[in-house]
């Protein structure tokens, strides 16, 4: 049976804001700054904003137009909505209509599908869906699907297989499904940011299922960002401090299929395996598209490779644990 944890991300936020944790902080930062927090949704997964600005009002307006974009986006974007420009293109394998949205995402899908050798693959959705009808029916093999299931999922593999333009999004082969599951939560997070930014806030912390620090806390100190094995811990085992920067964590155990935790859902888009490698993968980077990508993609990687492909985006890092606890920074 599928089984999913509260939480889909392994990440804790442990930043203060006005004596206001939003999970704890032993040494509130004391705010220069009025400070309005909203917490909600975006593709699922927990959400929140933390805005240091002295107009309140306008805060709060910008909060209303962030929800309604945040809506409009999922509207592309979302597995799950019937409605999204994503669901059809699955069903009927082309939509006319595409996005300028969907374009940018796909455009940065590619160069990290390129950079990791084809690991970081969006069209991995057909693998998802064998491992999900496999322990959905309660009758399967412990030991995950068979190879021939697999192999004729794999058929239906491959970014090199989707065209797209600014006027329609198409796959060549038959059968063909993508999931932006492991990048549309950065790329949600890079568009909150930029209207935050657009609109003058200088101060601020956004998490649309990755993070973003706009800038510092309103008293110049940096938000801290704190690693945990679940999202809900209040014991993080490392604390990050990030000033413009972006923070990504991917875990296999974030979903797992089966009962027993073996199988997560980051599958690897060349074997059709579900590797556990690590039990955690952080990336900080300067933009949450590429960090939520780079940690997807890290997780079927070893440190070597890790580390080379680190070096086509200066200045951004790792974080990996290993299941044994043992732990790399690159």
């Amino acid at each position: 049976m599928v089984r999913a944890v509260t939480r889909r991300r392994a990440i804790g936020i442990i930043a203060a804001a006005a004596g206001l944790p939003l999970l704890y902080s032993s040494s509130p930062a004391k705010a220069n700054a009025p400070v309005v927090v909203w917490t909600g949704q975006a593709l699922g997964a927990p959400a929140k904003l933390v805005l240091h600005h002295g107009n309140m009002a306008k805060a709060r307006r910008l909060i209303d137009e962030i929800v309604l974009e945040v809506a409009r986006l999922e509207g592309i974007f979302s597995l799950y909505r019937d409605d999204s420009i994503l669901a059809e293109l699955n069903r009927v394998g082309g939509v006319a209509v595409s996005s300028p949205e969907m374009v940018s995402l796909l455009d940065q899908c590619l160069r990290v599908w390129e950079r990791t050798g084809g690991l970081f693959d969006p069209t991995v959705q057909p693998l998802w869906e064998v491992y999900r009808d496999h322990f959905a029916s309660g009758h399967g093999d412990e030991f995950g699907p068979s190879q021939t299931k697999l192999n004729r999922a794999l058929g239906k593999v491959g970014f090199e297989a989707v065209r797209y333009g600014s006027d329609r999004i198409a796959f060549t082969e038959r059968g063909m499904a993508m999931t932006l599951n492991g990048v549309a939560q950065g790329f949600i997070t890079d568009r909150v940011a930029y209207m935050l930014r657009n609109e003058g806030f200088d101060s601020c912390l956004v998490n649309m299922g990755e993070e973003r620090a706009v800038g510092a806390q309103s008293d110049g100190t940096p938000w801290h960002v704190g690693l945990a094995t679940t999202e809900d811990s209040l014991d993080p085992d490392a604390v990050l401090s990030i000033v413009n920067r972006a923070v990504a964590t991917s875990s296999p155990t974030g979903f797992v299929f089966d009962e027993d935790g073996k199988f997560g859902h980051i599958l690897h888009p060349k074997t059709g395996s579900a590797p556990m490698a690590y039990r955690r993968v952080t990336v900080i980077a300067d933009d949450a598209t590429t960090a939520d990508a780079l940690s997807t993609a890290f997780n079927l990687m070893d440190v070597t490779s890790i580390r080379s492909v680190l070096k086509d985006w200066p200045g951004a890092s790792a974080d990996l644990v290993e299941p044994t606890g043992a732990r790399h920074r690159i």
